[in-house]
C-alpha cells in the first residue's frame, strides 16, 4: 500500500519503543515502515551533550527529504505511496519535508509532536495531515491547536484522553497507533 518514514524527537531515535510499537501496528496493516536516525552517531553524541541538533529543524527536514528521495528511487518502493509520522520535533520536520516535496507525500501523522516549530512552512504542506495528542500534554495540545488553524490542508486534530505527552498510559498508545493506521490505509496512494 505504502511506505511510512518515522522522524524521531529530539533525543530518540530509530530504537524508540513507542515508534516501534506503530511501526509494526502499520506493518500488520500492510504498511511498509522505515525506521531510521535523522543524526548519524557522531551527530547524536554531540546533540546528547549540547542539544543543539535537536531543533534545528531545518537539518532535520533535509535529511528526511534525502531518505525520501532515496526510498522513491528504490526497486522495490518506487511505485509505493510515502507518508511520514513524526514525533515530538520529528513532527515538525515531517512537516517541513512534506512542504518541500509537496504532493507527493501523501500523508503526515505526528504524534505528540511540535508542528508549531515548522513556522511558515505550515502554510505550503499539501498533505493530509493528522496531530495526535495527549489530553493532559497541555502546552503541546495548545501548540497543536495553533499549527492546526495555520494549516491549509486536509487536517484533524484527535485528543486522545488521559494521555500524558509519551503516550504511557494503558491503552493510549495503541490508539496513536490505531488511529495513525487508519489515516494511512486512507491516504496513502501507489504510484
Amino acid at each position: 500500500m505504502g511506505v511510512v518514514l518515522f522522524a524521531h524527537g529530539s533525543g530518540s531515535s530509530r530504537h524508540s519503543p513507542r515508534n516501534a510499537f506503530v511501526a509494526r501496528t502499520l506493518c500488520q496493516a500492510g504498511i511498509a515502515t522505515l525506521l531510521f536516525d535523522l543524526l548519524p552517531p557522531e551527530e547524536e553524541a554531540k546533540d546528547n551533550f549540547t542539544g543543539c541538533l535537536r531543533f534545528d529543524i531545518g537539518l532535520l527536514a533535509r535529511r528526511l527529504v534525502e531518505a525520501t528521495r532515496w526510498i522513491a528511487n528504490q526497486p522495490e518502493t518506487h511505485r509505493s505511496g510515502i507518508g511520514y509520522f513524526g514525533a515530538s520535533t520529528g513532527g515538525a520536520a515531517a512537516l517541513v519535508a512534506a512542504a518541500e516535496i509537496g504532493p507527493a507525500i501523501d500523508a503526515v501523522v505526528s504524534r505528540g509532536g511540535r508542528p508549531d516549530l515548522a513556522c511558515d512552512a505550515l502554510e505550503l504542506v499539501q498533505s493530509p495531515v493528522l496531530l495526535i495528542v495527549g489530553e493532559r500534554d497541555e502546552t503541546v495540545l495548545e501548540l497543536n491547536r495553533s499549527a492546526c488553524a495555520r494549516l491549509t490542508c486536509e487536517k484533524e486534530l484527535k485528543v486522545i484522553s488521559g494521555a500524558t505527552h509519551l503516550f504511557e498510559e494503558p491503552g493510549t498508545l495503541e490508539e496513536v497507533a490505531r488511529l495513525a493506521a487508519d489515516w494511512f490505509r486512507h491516504h496513502l496512494r501507489p504510484r
